[in-house]
């Protein structure tokens, strides 16, 4: 799956450790997402559009849309 956290994430020069702190996961489970090699369940995917203030669409893309 196709996102843009990495972007978002840079624009508020926060590292992946800081955004990980916010999320309550591991610095190595935001890196995993990042890269696409794993993607976030659903409850997950919905504190990172709120704490970005997006929509999850705005952030995920499964390339079906």
């Amino acid at each position: 799956m196709n996102n843009r956290l990495k972007v978002l994430r840079a624009e508020r020069n926060w590292s992946q450790a800081e955004l990980a702190g916010q999320l309550d996961v591991s610095r190595q489970a935001v890196n995993a997402i990042e890269n696409g090699k794993h993607d976030p369940s659903l409850p997950l995917a919905f504190r990172i559009a709120r704490l970005f203030n997006m929509s999850v669409e705005e952030i995920f893309d499964d390339g079906h849309g």
